[in-house]
């Protein structure tokens, strides 16, 4: 019995010893990392990757259709070479995701490419640029192949919040292959949603900016607007619960961060710009940003202390998703509350729009920036620094040729 006592009476003390510790190897590993970026600045070569158009001569060698719809994402790119430029890095290529992508940054001697492409073409469009940077040995700010394949497929990523007992709205997944669809006598379909006639949501698995995305309110519509999506995508396509709440996204990123372009490493991953989506009488789901672009009206930040119930929900839910799925950067959730006021997560968008913001237009990521005390270059620097942190300190075996040139500035 003494003895348990004296354990209590210790934990306290343990506790504050090992907080203690954490902090300070946060802040002797924050020092490593700016003395790093302080040497990389004038020697390394970056390049930030877009999405290359197909269209282009040799950019592919037989066109196939986009499963996600494609953008080029190319203004987007040079907004953060801009950034990376003003942040005191010298050297900053753009160069096209395309077959091509080899060639040219051997070409430019790239050591370290940042990934804003959607990809070209195909099914698995967004796992491309990864795969072929990892087989060609160039490190990279974004998402491995396999990890950015779960996240943008969302029934692959729904599959994932299930068995995480995190909670999503229920769904089902339809493709040609498995027969007409027939809500009233599949008994898959009836499996998830019971005697639940509508509303639905219709969506492709793999998409961005809500396109191709449908409310249909009976059950009895459903084969026809799947099928018009099938045929938009040639992919699956998705049916889930209409929830009819609030709409909400909330952004996370790794523990290292960036204020006043000094650096600081957090205890957990870094959730911020938690917002509801400002939804119009006639809008059921939000509009896509290419028809209507996101303006400061359109959004609104959540506060801690007047929304604290759903900021700490959505932060937790943030976190949680960050941590169990080993995410390594940047991903924005898009949540909805039901009738109930319950947060079910939707889906992941794992490359979120970084547009820097101009005038009244902003981004759903980087509408939250002020309030965190951040910069658009700031967040910029805070997302390179926990790349390299990750790289230096778990990868050491991908960045030899890193190594060398922080070796060569001494």
């Amino acid at each position: 019995m003494g003895f348990i006592d004296a354990s209590r009476a210790e934990r306290p003390i343990a506790r504050g010893r090992v907080s203690r510790d954490a902090a300070r190897r946060r802040r002797t590993r924050v020092g490593e990392l700016e003395a790093q970026l302080e040497q990389l600045r004038r020697v390394l070569r970056l390049a930030v990757v877009f999405g290359g158009d197909k269209t282009s001569p040799g950019a592919v060698i037989n066109q196939f259709p986009n499963a996600r719809s494609w953008k080029s994402y190319e203004q987007v790119a040079e907004d953060l070479a801009a950034a990376l430029r003003r942040l005191g890095f010298e050297v900053v290529d753009l160069v096209p995701d395309d077959m091509r992508l080899g060639e040219r940054l051997r070409a430019a001697d790239v050591n370290l490419a940042w990934l804003n492409t959607g990809g070209v073409q195909g099914l698995g469009s967004m796992c491309h640029a990864p795969a072929m940077l990892e087989m060609m040995g160039i490190p990279y700010i974004g998402h491995g192949p396999l990890a950015v394949g779960g996240l943008d497929f969302k029934h692959l990523f729904k599959r994932d919040l299930l068995l995480l007992g995190l909670p999503t709205a229920p769904f089902f997944v339809w493709h040609p292959a498995f027969g007409s669809l027939q809500p009233r006598l599949d008994p898959r379909f009836r499996e998830v949603f019971g005697d639940f006639r509508g509303p639905f949501v219709v969506k492709p698995v793999s998409g961005r900016a809500s396109q191709n995305v449908m409310v249909v309110d009976d059950a009895a519509d459903l084969e026809d607007v799947a099928s018009g999506i099938f045929e938009t995508t040639e992919n699956h396509v998705l049916i889930e619960t209409f929830l009819s709440g609030r709409e909400y996204c909330v952004a996370v990123c790794g523990p290292t961060v960036a204020r006043d372009g000094r650096l600081e490493r957090l205890p957990q991953p870094f959730v911020f710009s938690a917002i509801e989506r400002v939804l119009d009488a006639d809008e059921r789901i939000f509009t896509s940003m290419d028809q209507r672009p996101i303006t400061t009206d359109r959004v609104r930040l959540l506060h801690p202390t007047g929304d604290r119930a759903s900021f700490e929900q959505l932060s937790a839910l943030a976190t949680r998703v960050y941590r169990e799925l080993g995410i390594e950067t940047l991903v924005r959730l898009d949540i909805r509350a039901d009738s109930a006021g319950r947060l079910h997560v939707l889906e992941a968008n794992p490359k979120p729009d970084l547009k820097s913001p101009e005038g009244d237009k902003t981004s759903l990521v980087c509408a939250g920036l002020a309030a965190e005390g951040m910069s658009y270059d700031d967040l910029v620097l805070g997302l390179l620094a926990d790349r390299l942190d990750i790289l230096f300190s778990q990868r050491r075996g991908t960045v030899h040729h890193l190594t060398r040139l922080l070796e060569q500035r001494h």
